[in-house]
């Protein structure tokens, strides 16, 4: 083949340049999914300098211990220890130490818990999120979302759609539940999903995701459907309160009822990676 001359190439390199910013532009603005059926409504790639806090615009940090309703043993901080962007990734990162905060005694562990309540909620569409969990016995890591309304009418009245947990327990299973009036806690609507051949959730990253819809959720590991949940599930005297907007929730427990304390094979400190968490609307047709 015939080479062109240095201009040429120079002048074609440019065009080719100025082309894949444009595609790859238009690509990060949509950032379609799923053959067209969900447009991208927010999303957070952590993308930020290594080390830096998360983006303020986006999350609010949870603070304090007290056990948070489930006996668990952590403080959650706003220290970039606990929370920070690294190499592409949230970290979330549990330790073992001891710390006093302002709002009562001191607990043997920290962590941090995010959520968007008063930056982002959505009601219905596809909510997504790229992880790697931590590992060991006593650690409870979820991505979850809570309704809007929280401080109005109170849990379990606003609803609660657990995207995925895990207990450090079961390393190779997650769990997604809905909790509302008159099925909530242990009573939730709770289905779980087991990796095969013993794999664990800690080896590797996943997609965890639900598809939220007018009386239908479903929720899906790796684009896996495992559980569907609809209203008419529901027995007499309980309500299905997923019709307005919630926010989601980022977090890494300690202990608790559920998943029991760490012991003496538990490592720390041990870190969630979220590689993105992304939330899509549903395409007009």
């Amino acid at each position: 083949m015939k080479r062109p001359c240095a201009p040429v190439l120079a002048i074609s390199f440019v065009l080719l340049s100025v082309a894949m910013i444009i595609t790859s532009g238009a690509r990060q603005a949509s950032m379609p999914a799923h053959d067209g059926q969900w447009v991208l409504t927010w999303s957070d790639e952590f993308n930020g300098p290594d080390g830096s806090p998360v983006d303020s615009s986006k999350w609010v940090f949870e603070l304090g211990g007290g056990g948070w309703g489930n006996q668990e043993l952590e403080t959650y901080t706003d220290r970039v220890k606990n929370a920070r962007q690294e190499d592409g990734h949230l970290v979330i990162q549990a330790h073992k130490e001891n710390i006093r905060p302002p709002d009562g005694p001191s607990w043997n562990y920290t962590s941090a818990r995010l959520k968007t309540l008063g930056k982002f909620s959505q009601t219905y569409g596809r909510f997504e999120a790229r992880i790697k969990i931590p590992s060991g016995q006593g650690l409870w890591p979820a991505f979850w979302m809570l309704g809007e309304d929280m401080d109005k009418s109170g849990w379990p009245d606003c609803g609660e759609i657990d995207i995925m947990e895990n207990v450090g327990k079961e390393p190779s299973r997650v769990h997604g539940t809905l909790h509302g009036p008159g099925y909530s806690g242990a009573g939730g609507l709770e289905a779980s999903y087991e990796l095969p051949g013993n794999q664990r959730f800690a080896d590797a990253f996943h997609l965890f995701a639900i598809e939220w819809e007018p009386g239908i959720l479903r929720f899906y590991v790796d684009d896996i459907l495992y559980s569907t949940r609809r209203r008419e599930d529901l027995h007499p005297g309980q309500k299905w309160v997923y019709d307005h907007p919630f926010f989601l929730l980022l977090n890494v427990a300690v202990g608790g009822g559920w998943p029991g304390d760490p012991d003496a094979s538990t490592v720390f400190p041990q870190s969630m990676l979220v590689d993105y968490v992304r939330v899509y609307r549903k395409a007009a047709r």
